[in-house]
């Protein structure tokens, strides 16, 4: 596989294919994409072993992920400054914040957010926050494999449209949500990806709007 050679201070033409504009090409954007499905895995994490993290930092587990939040912004800032790519980042990331931090940081706000919010006897304590997350980590890698398929933008925003509804109904059997805001959510995260914004990338818009009606829906949960 050749290295792609590309300039991040120059202004891109995106069509549709990431792989090309990934740092390791095919290897990096699969890598890309494993890493953002595999992100699936911070509410078991968290719901599951947050309590023991805590006790061996000492601290609360949301305290813990308040922590990791502002450890990645951190992070972010240094590896902007001197204008750092790792592997699977796309050349535009050199110069602004990236995707994968755009998503671990609306993340962290999101379990920040609606933390200690209860729906009730029988209800999971992440009612809400599990499937926000989940369909950020589904939802996006559906609709980004579509594009490079090259279907049309109806067909992509129907793909995206299951996808997330069917996350939000799977979380009302499992965990106690709403199933009406399948109806609303479903559509709603997916039009969130589509806003081609320099200062956000959709992995925030993807959580923080559906995060942000959540919680004016709050009267009515």
């Amino acid at each position: 596989m050749s290295e792609v050679e590309f300039d991040a201070d120059q202004e891109i033409q995106y069509d549709g294919d990431h792989v090309k504009h990934s740092v390791g090409g095919t290897g990096g954007h699969i890598f890309r994409r494993l890493f953002h499905i595999s992100m699936a895995l911070i509410p078991w994490i968290y719901y599951v072993h947050g309590e023991a993290i805590g006790e061996m930092l000492s601290i609360e587990p949301i305290q813990f992920v308040s922590a990791v939040g502002i450890s990645l912004l951190v992070f972010e800032m240094v590896r902007i400054r001197f204008g750092i790519l790792i592997f699977g980042q796309r050349e535009y990331e050199k110069n602004q914040i990236s995707a994968l931090a755009w998503g671990s940081l609306s993340i962290s706000v999101t379990f920040v957010a609606l933390h200690g919010w209860s729906g009730g006897i029988d209800v999971h304590e992440g009612w809400l926050t599990i499937p926000i997350v989940l369909c950020l980590t589904f939802g996006d890698p559906a609709m980004g494999e579509a594009r490079r398929k090259g279907l049309d933008d109806r067909t992509v925003f129907a793909i995206g449209t299951i996808v997330c509804g069917v996350t939000w109904l799977g979380c009302g059997y499992f965990f106690g949500t709403p199933y009406w805001m399948a109806i609303l959510m479903g559509p709603l995260t997916t039009a969130a990806e589509w806003p081609k914004l320099r200062w956000i990338d959709d992995n925030g818009t993807m959580v923080l709007i559906p995060l942000a009606v959540t919680i004016l829906l709050a009267p009515f949960l």
